[in-house]
């Protein structure tokens, strides 16, 4: 009976006997929007991100087939070789302890590692060490603003190009940039390590949120095209009736998308303890839920506010609601022209000229 009603109900976003003036509440939803990126910046500002060794350099410590997973036990290691800064210590599973620790001298390196085997009990063997210079971690952050920078200008040129409207293509971009400012808020605000994986998380989603906007631009396309040459509807009502048609599209894509990645997260953050399947996963499912969100309520509410500034449109809607107006209060002429329907007792000859009015 449940999917009966979820069928029924998608069939009547998608003919328009049921609806949500989603386009016609876009204040609203602009207004929320605006809270969350401010609150996201201002987590951003405050607190910053937590970057990994990858990107800020240093010496890394893997001590595998342990029976203890104490992190104190590295922490104490750590500070009997005499360096001050508190090591990033993290289970790796059930078998595993992974030590960070600011860039170290040969000797340190090797006081450390004599000294983890013995406190966990293991062969010097099962200890490896990684030494990660900075400089690496800054090339890749700079890969990664270039890469957005040039998805962003292709973007748009390709966008603007296939709907042939810059508009859609400016809702899109900003509906990207609400997405990844927000992705980033809730990194900063868990506290979670940046790392080349979190990199790619962030590029993925990208691709994401703009595959599900123009799915949804593209039923706008749909339903406006010709707008001009009728009086029944207005270019914001085809908008609106365009999201209600791929609503329930888009909840079912979220669902099928996030579905796996919270299972990657779960078993990659509170289960296997593998910080690149974490990482990669937590970017995944906070972008893939604002990239719903944002396609949705933002990117068609948008590039509707940008149409109705123009001269066309504006007069339209302007024309179309003063007929609906004389429909309502039953003028034939008028309600044939909006509806396409006679009113009771007329015929087309009569609908066709206008009341008289009694001297």
């Amino acid at each position: 009976m449940a999917r009966r009603g979820f069928s029924q109900w998608g069939n009547d976003l998608h003919t328009g006997r049921r609806s949500y003036n989603i386009v016609g509440r876009r204040k609203g939803f602009f207004a929320v929007s605006l809270v969350i990126v401010a609150l996201c910046a201002l987590v951003l500002g405050i607190r910053g991100f937590n970057f990994g060794i990858e990107f800020t350099g240093g010496s890394e410590f893997t001590v595998s087939g342990v029976s203890d997973t104490s992190q104190s036990i590295a922490t104490e290691v750590v500070e009997k070789t005499g360096v001050t800064e508190i090591p990033r210590v993290s289970s790796l599973g059930s078998s595993a302890v992974r030590v960070q620790t600011v860039p170290l001298e040969q000797a340190q390196i090797d006081e450390v590692k004599t000294g983890l085997a013995e406190a966990y009990g293991v062969g010097a063997d099962a200890v490896t060490v990684t030494t990660i210079g900075a400089t690496w971690g800054k090339d890749v952050s700079s890969k990664t603003i270039q890469g957005l920078i040039v998805f962003v200008l292709l973007v748009t040129l390709v966008m603007t190009a296939y709907f042939r409207n810059w508009r859609m293509a400016a809702g899109a971009i900003l509906a990207l940039f609400h997405d990844l400012i927000l992705t980033l808020g809730v990194y900063a605000l868990v506290g979670w390590e940046v790392t080349p994986a979190t990199m790619i998380g962030f590029l993925t989603i990208l691709g994401y949120s703009i595959y599900d906007t123009v799915v949804v631009f593209d039923k706008v396309r749909e339903n406006t095209d010709g707008i001009l040459a009728q009086k029944r509807s207005t270019y914001e009502e085809q908008a609106n009736l365009a999201i209600n048609q791929t609503l329930v599209r888009s909840i079912n894509t979220s669902v099928v998308a996030l579905l796996p990645v919270s299972s990657i997260l779960f078993i990659g953050a509170f289960v296997l303890g593998a910080g690149t399947l974490r990482d990669i996963a937590l970017a995944l499912f906070v972008g893939m839920a604002a990239g719903t969100y944002s396609s949705i309520f933002l990117a068609t509410p948008i590039e509707v506010a940008l149409r109705d500034r123009e001269p066309a449109i504006k007069a339209h809607t302007e024309k179309v609601l003063a007929l609906r107006a004389g429909a309502e209060a039953g003028e034939p002429a008028t309600a044939y022209a909006v509806t396409g329907k006679l009113l009771p007792g007329q015929h087309q000859g009569h609908a066709a000229q206008p009341r008289r009015r009694k001297k």
